[in-house]
This record gives structure tokens, sequence and C-alpha cells, in this order.
């Protein structure tokens, strides 16, 4: 196996409007970039590490840190937020600041809705799309989201919004936010590796000597409530082919079939025996489907 695949990957900080994406970058530097990797609600680049090294002996690949997450100092003011078009602007200024040919953009529950918010805007940057349990909507409930008469209460009242919104925030030490996490509630089909990796990337340490995370909770219950985007319209706009791989259990993605109908080139397939965590669940089904994308 290629001694690329054993390297720690890269930093890199790419300036967009506002402020500088964060990224991790992985693979060979003489080639263009394969793949950019957009995680999901909460997470952070780092989060994909074992995922993503393996792929790096032949591709080039660039996992980044959103808007609010990780490294990336792009403002987060979860305040009056009704949408994730900021996250796809990000990814937008991010692909025009790419040289190279076009990109295979992937992503994990929200990053693969904005990586398809993104395609919709910039289909001649993308070549195709790998999204892992995206958060889709079925139409009608996309449709009230959108109404000009609903600001976000309803959204707001979400269990998900609310748990986000008591989500303990400061720890003693990444060890112990670690010990806390480890075999718990959403991290309990999570190997050790990518809770490590999680835990690395996604809390900053404060002067006092404690850790924080770097996903504020007002900022990752704003991203479960501001739903009035529409991938039903950008699944119709974008060009590239689109593999969705749903997870079996708890998915995030409840659009159906119909949603496939509605695009070019459309793929749904489901993951047996995975949750919304499919890719830590899978992450050889994933590896799969991100490779054969990108070398098509």
């Amino acid at each position: 196996m290629d001694a690329a695949v054993f390297r720690e990957p890269r930093k890199r900080a790419t300036p967009v409007a506002g402020g500088e994406i964060a990224g991790l970058e992985f693979g060979p530097t003489d080639r263009p970039i394969d793949i950019v990797f957009v995680h999901a609600n909460g997470f952070n680049a780092q989060t994909y590490r074992t995922l993503l090294s393996p792929l790096a002996a032949g591709l080039r690949i660039l996992a980044i840190d959103q808007r609010g997450h990780g490294e990336t100092t792009l403002p987060a003011n979860p305040e009056g937020r009704r949408s994730w078009r900021d996250l796809r602007d990000d990814l937008i200024g991010l692909l025009d600041a790419l040289d190279g040919p076009p990109v295979v953009l992937a992503g994990h529950s929200m990053g693969g809705t904005v990586g398809l918010l993104a395609a919709a805007e910039r289909p001649e940057r993308v070549k195709g799309l790998v999204l892992l349990d995206p958060v889709v909507m079925p139409w009608l409930a996309m449709l009230y989201a959108k109404a000009p008469w609903t600001s976000g209460r309803m959204w707001r009242r979400m269990p998900m919004v609310q748990a986000a919104l008591r989500r303990r925030a400061v720890f003693d030490s990444r060890e112990t936010a670690f010990a806390a996490y480890k075999g718990r509630g959403a991290f309990k089909t999570w190997p050790e590796t990518m809770l490590a990796d999680y835990v690395a990337g996604g809390f900053v340490e404060r002067p006092e000597g404690v850790v924080e995370l770097a996903c504020a909770p007002a900022w990752e219950a704003s991203n479960y409530a501001a739903q009035a985007h529409d991938p039903w319209r950008a699944v119709r706009q974008a060009k590239a082919p689109v593999r969705i791989l749903k997870a079996e259990k708890h998915s995030t993605f409840r659009a159906g079939d119909g949603f496939a109908r509605r695009g070019r080139d459309v793929r749904i397939e489901t993951v047996p025996g995975t949750s919304h965590f499919l890719p830590m669940e899978r992450p050889d089904v994933v590896r799969d489907a991100l490779f054969d994308m990108a070398t098509r």
C-alpha cells in the first residue's frame, strides 16, 4: 500500500468572502483536488480522517470545516437564520477558489445537502456527488419551511434543536470529553478512532485550561432549525450524477423515490444495518462509493 495512506493530512486554509475555510488535505500534492468532503452538523473535517485516509494512495481529498465548526474563521451568528444558504455560499466560494478540473462533492448529513445546494449553483465545478444520508425533508414539509410566514419558531421547538441547546460545551480536557461520549448516545456505534478524531478536531482550548466545543450549541441548534432551503430544486438543477447512500434506520433522507425522479441521474441505495452514522458504521461502503465516483 502506498505510503501516502499513512501520512497525516495537511492543514489548509482557503480565503473566501468573510474569512477562511479551514480544511485537511489528503493524498498527493502533484494532482488536482479529486474530492471535497463536507461534514455533518456539529462535526468537523478531522472526524472523517480514518474514512478518507485510505483513499489518499491515489486521490487528493480536501475535507473542510464548515462555518461555525472546527478551525474555520467565518462568523457564525445563529440569530435570524432560516436556511443553509450561507453554508452553500461558503462552499461555492471554496469551489471558485480551487484550481483544476471539476471535483466530486461528498458529504454526510447536512454536509451532503449543502454539497447538493452548491452543485446546483456551480454545475460546471462538480463532476459528481456522493451524499451520505443527506437531510432532505418530504416536499410538503420543505414547502412549509420555506413559507414567508414561518419564522422558524416551530423548528426551534424540535427535540433535536432543544437537545443541541442543552449540550455540554465545556470539559476539563479532551480526554474528559472522550470518556463522556464513549459508547453513549449518538456515539454508541462509532469506532474509538473516529470518536477520538471528532474530539481532537471539535474542541478549542481556552486560556483557563479547559476545552470548549468549536461548534457552539446555539449554532448547532440553528442548523437543525434553519430549513428554508430547497434540495428538491437543487437536485433538479444539478447536472452531475448523484449517488445517495441512505441509512436503514433513523435516516434523515425522507424524500422517497420521487426525489430521484426530479434529477437527471440520481441513484438511491439503502445501506443495510446502518443508522444515520453510516460513514462510521460502514466506511468500506462509503470509500467504494467515493472511489467509484472520483474515477468514473
